[in-house]
């Protein structure tokens, strides 16, 4: 039966030919978790920022729905009250919407202005890389020329 030749050495051999610098992976990882941080960060002001809206809307469509509730002398305050409160909700939900629109613009915002920061950071990280991966190939193939 054959042999299996073992690749062990070649492979030593080979990777030791070509370095690989890790310190480039540990500064991705460190960007990529500080870019992580920061869009949680927007992202957790919006949720708070938006709970509060929503707070404010519940308590104050409550609010009016008590002054609905109440008993009326005549027949027709019921219908004015419950206009009213149509009326009055109509113009909450339209300020209410317009204050969850500015947050989500908010959001896109920053969003935005973080990837454009983090690409245009990572661009001159890649082209650094490139360029000491480069400047190390040519030298351990400078190397090995020399050495046979």
């Amino acid at each position: 039966m054959a042999k299996t030749q073992d690749f062990t050495a070649v492979m030593k051999d080979m990777m030791g030919a070509f370095p690989v610098d890790t310190g480039a992976m540990e500064d991705t990882f460190k960007n990529t978790a500080a870019l992580n941080e920061k869009l949680t960060s927007v992202a957790l002001d919006a949720a708070g920022k938006s709970a509060e809206i929503s707070n404010k809307w519940a308590t104050e469509t409550l609010a009016k729905l008590a002054d609905v509730s109440k008993a009326k002398a005549e027949p027709a305050d019921y219908a004015k009250a419950a206009t009213d409160f149509a009326s009055a909700s109509a113009e909450v939900a339209a300020e209410n919407m317009a204050a969850f629109a500015e947050i989500a613009k908010k959001v896109q915002m920053d969003t935005v202005e973080l990837l454009m920061a983090a690409g245009k950071e990572a661009g001159e990280e890649a082209t650094a890389a490139v360029k000491k991966a480069t400047d190390d190939v040519t030298a351990a193939a400078k190397k090995a020329a020399t050495a046979k």
